[in-house]
């Protein structure tokens, strides 16, 4: 979709704004001045009241589809979506009478709407920013509850506020700069050098907080990690199994019957985890083949454990040396290359011998299903804490805007320098309008057809 011109958001637009895939009901969506007339060329018979209105009628699309029933939403003003007249016939969810509908209202004198014009329309009419534009593409497309709560985390604002705010302050920075220029003659200063750096650096300092949440988004995760970790024969991979729904790991009384990492692509209540079964911890010291082997096993097992999102530690709740299993786990635990949600699992919680182990723990038995419900949980909730963490946008719009904010930072730091060498107050204004721009960029405030290109054609048509 390239955007050459932008006069031609007055022509009406018609595209079929429901799935292709059957359904029992289906939409047409219509924007632009004419919907009224269109109405009435369906047969439709529109209300002179100009208020938003729902119609039941009949619509006659010709052989062989002949008279159907349709439901027209009619928003006549400017009060809706897209900020223009706008209307949706719902009926059958047939996709050759949605056709029919939107082929017959192009002969009426609609025009065929391209990817993403419907929210183009509402982006221009300022119902949406740029950021918000983009989380609706963000939630039609999520594939998992992450995903959907970030997008609408973004179309609620949570990305688009902070920006403004700075981009905000920053035009009150350069409206005093500017007027102390003005007055450069009369030795009139509006804000002293000092109150400046210190306000230019805070600023920066949030947008690199931001950049960097942005950056942690566009890396976005399709599958959370999730390791089991703790000593030989602390019943992890029953636990993998109770957790998997199925037998994944071999079982056995035997300690040390994991040797190799075993891992489990399960769904927890909506997020996608792949299970990682990890040899029992230990230090093996020698040189002969099993022992050998021993140490590949916990160096994988070490590794499986660093890089994983979420790490089980489980402890055998019989043991005699409980705490000092608890004592060397937790030692473990705070051995971390990366942020990690760490959950401390006591397991073979039926057997009489077991106790109350206390917070944190959760007693589980993958005897008798025992904690596994709450287990799932806490995983989950683990999960969505990691994934909040991310940030509140959108892949598609960390993308586009990492590089908006690498350049109101470099506009920034520029502004710094000139204020620390004395330079006259001219280059500091011009860096900061170079700034604002770019936080215009993200939002929408400022924008080309090239940024409104890369955003619109993403989207499917009828959106």
């Amino acid at each position: 979709m390239a955007f050459t011109s932008l006069a031609d958001v007055e022509d009406t637009i018609v595209a079929i704004g429901s799935s292709p895939a059957p359904a029992v009901r289906g939409a047409v969506r219509f924007s632009g001045p004419d919907v009224t007339r269109i109405a009435q060329r369906f047969g439709v018979q529109t209300r002179s009241d100009r208020s938003a209105h729902c119609v039941d009628s009949m619509i006659d699309l010709g052989d062989p589809l002949g008279t159907i029933p349709v439901r027209a939403l009619i928003w006549p003003t400017k009060r809706s979506y897209t900020g223009q007249p706008s209307m949706e016939l719902h009926t059958y969810g047939s996709m050759p009478i949605l056709q029919a509908i939107a082929g017959r209202s192009i002969e009426f004198g609609a025009r065929a709407a391209r990817p993403g014009e419907f929210t183009l329309r509402a982006f221009l009419a300022g119902r949406l920013d740029l950021t918000q534009a983009e989380a609706v593409l963000g939630v039609i497309e999520a594939e998992g509850r992450g995903a959907l709560d970030h997008a609408l985390r973004q179309l609620a604002g949570n990305l688009s506020r902070p920006i403004e705010s700075l981009r905000s302050e920053l035009l009150d920075l350069l409206a005093d700069v500017e007027a102390g220029l003005d007055f450069v003659d009369e030795d009139i200063q509006f804000i002293s050098d000092s109150d400046l750096d210190q306000r230019l650096a805070s600023i920066i300092s949030e947008i690199k907080a931001t950049r960097d949440q942005l950056a942690q988004r566009s890396r976005e995760k399709s599958e959370w990690i999730v390791a089991l970790r703790g000593l030989p024969n602390a019943g992890k991979s029953r636990l993998l199994n109770e957790l998997a729904g199925h037998d994944a790991a071999l079982v056995a009384d035997v300690a040390g019957t994991t040797r190799d990492i075993v891992s489990v692509p399960v769904q927890i209540e909506g997020h996608d985890v792949l299970l990682v079964d990890t040899a029992g911890i230990e230090s093996v010291a020698g040189d002969s083949p099993i022992e050998q082997i021993s140490q590949q096993a916990q160096l994988h097992a070490n590794r499986a454990g660093r890089d994983a999102d979420i790490r089980l530690w489980c402890a055998d709740q019989t043991s005699s040396t409980w705490d000092q299993t608890c004592h060397v786990m937790r030692e473990l635990a705070a051995d971390k290359r990366r942020a990690a949600i760490d959950l401390w699992v006591a397991t073979k919680c039926d057997s009489p011998a077991s106790g109350d182990p206390g917070q944190p723990w959760i007693c589980t038995s993958s005897v008798t299903g025992q904690g596994i419900d709450l287990l799932r949980a806490q995983i989950a909730a683990a999960i969505e804490s990691l994934d909040k963490s991310n940030g509140d946008s959108v892949v598609g719009t960390a993308a586009r805007c990492i590089g908006s904010l690498v350049a109101a930072e470099s506009a920034i730091e520029a502004a710094i320098r000139y204020v620390h060498g004395g330079d006259g107050h001219e280059y500091v204004s011009s860096e900061l309008r170079l700034a604002a721009a770019a936080l215009g960029e993200v939002t929408g405030a400022v924008y080309s057809d090239d940024i409104l290109d890369r955003v619109f054609s993403r989207f499917c048509i009828g959106k």
